[in-house]
């Protein structure tokens, strides 16, 4: 079973889903903009994918700046509260399967936790080939 966290607004996240349904699952998808957090739920999802409220905070096209979240000296329980009063502040997607919890982004990171991947090629949310035709993650030039 597969869980997204989806924002239907947003390229990323969409294309992860794609990816995940290409791949021949059904994931289970919760548009959490429209249903909200709640606490136990997010702090069960941080420490799953191993990540901090501040390293799961949204903080481009969200009013993380406006509401002052973006200084160093705001806590993760002030982060929580926020993200609980404004969902959009929740970087996306997450995604949940048998083999763990990520933030997938960038998306390419949801393919650690499928078991089959999608018959490539596969193109990421800005055009970039992720999956080529045999198959294989493309590696970026560095």
């Amino acid at each position: 079973m597969i869980v997204i966290h989806h924002n239907p607004d947003c390229g990323t996240s969409r294309n992860v889903l794609a990816l995940i349904k290409a791949a021949g699952y059904e994931p289970t998808v919760i548009e959490y903009l429209d249903l909200g957090w709640t606490r136990p739920q997010l702090l069960a999802l941080f420490a799953a994918a191993d990540i901090t409220p501040r390293q799961a905070l949204r903080t481009t096209k969200s009013p993380a700046e406006a509401l002052g979240l973006l200084d160093d000296n705001i806590t993760d329980d002030q982060l929580l509260d926020a993200m609980l009063e404004h969902p959009v502040l929740v970087n996306r997607p997450i995604v949940c399967s048998p083999k763990g919890v990520n933030l997938c982004r960038p998306s390419e990171r949801v393919l650690d936790l499928l078991e089959r991947w999608p018959e490539g090629p596969f193109y990421k949310e800005d055009g970039e080939l992720m999956i080529d035709a045999a198959g294989c993650l493309v590696d970026k030039p560095r």
